[in-house]
């Protein structure tokens, strides 16, 4: 018999913390299930949470983030979980919030949004980052008709309603701001709840300046299709 909640690990060459951040999560949240996405690693990535005593699901080569959430979905509606917590395995989300989010998806709240700007003090991210992520935040409050603060924020929660729709009909592109746009389409109730988060533990992020301009771009425009979508 699992638990009722199974907290998801995204995971790629994190082989250096991938052990130390399950057993923070197995720490803080004793009892869930964790399941780690490997989405292929080249190195002990999978053979490292494993040891730990994660479930590992591993891809057969690098998919991106959006497959990653995917499999994540797909896993938990198979096994009939009631909450699902989506966290990054390097460290960077503080697994003390998971049991915030876990409490307002057993609520009521299908999709829950572990927000860095709704009162707590993270570590800053680059200035022109920070100001991407402000501009989607004004353009989905917008669409959404709703205040949404962090909609780039790859730490949220999942009700079993979620979980299945979201298993089925996920975005392929930028999991995280399209999906809060599908689902205020869906008449999902969607909250946020205060974190912080901290440095990664290891490596460092492939969103360059120059990227980041350019995904605060494509992400618009896909949320713009999105909205004006019909089926």
């Amino acid at each position: 018999m699992h638990s009722k909640h199974l907290v998801v690990l995204l995971a790629y060459n994190e082989e250096a913390c991938i052990a130390e951040t399950i057993s923070e999560v197995r720490r803080v949240v004793p009892g869930v299930d964790v399941l780690v996405v490997d989405d292929g690693s080249a190195d002990a990535t999978a053979v490292m949470a494993r040891r730990a005593g994660a479930v590992v699901v591993s891809h057969p080569f690098n998919l991106g983030v959006a497959a990653g959430e995917a499999t994540g979905l797909l896993f938990a509606e198979r096994h009939g979980y009631a909450a699902l917590v989506r966290i990054d395995g390097d460290g960077q989300h503080d697994p003390a919030f998971i049991a915030p989010l876990l409490a307002r998806v057993d609520d009521g709240a299908d999709l829950v949004i572990g927000s860095r700007f709704a009162g707590l003090q993270s570590f800053r991210s680059t200035g022109l980052r920070r100001f991407g992520n402000q501009f989607l935040a004004r353009l989905l409050t917008t669409l959404c008709k709703r205040p949404v603060t962090d909609p780039t924020s790859g730490f949220r929660g999942f009700s079993a309603r979620a979980i299945a729709f979201f298993g089925e009909t996920h975005p392929h592109d930028y999991p995280e701001p399209e999906s809060i746009l599908m689902a205020a389409r869906q008449g999902f109730r969607i909250d946020e709840v205060p974190v912080q988060m901290r440095p990664r533990r290891t490596g460092t992020s492939s969103l360059t300046p120059w990227r980041s301009a350019f995904y605060m771009i494509k992400v618009s425009f896909a949320l713009l299709l999105e909205r004006v979508r019909t089926t």
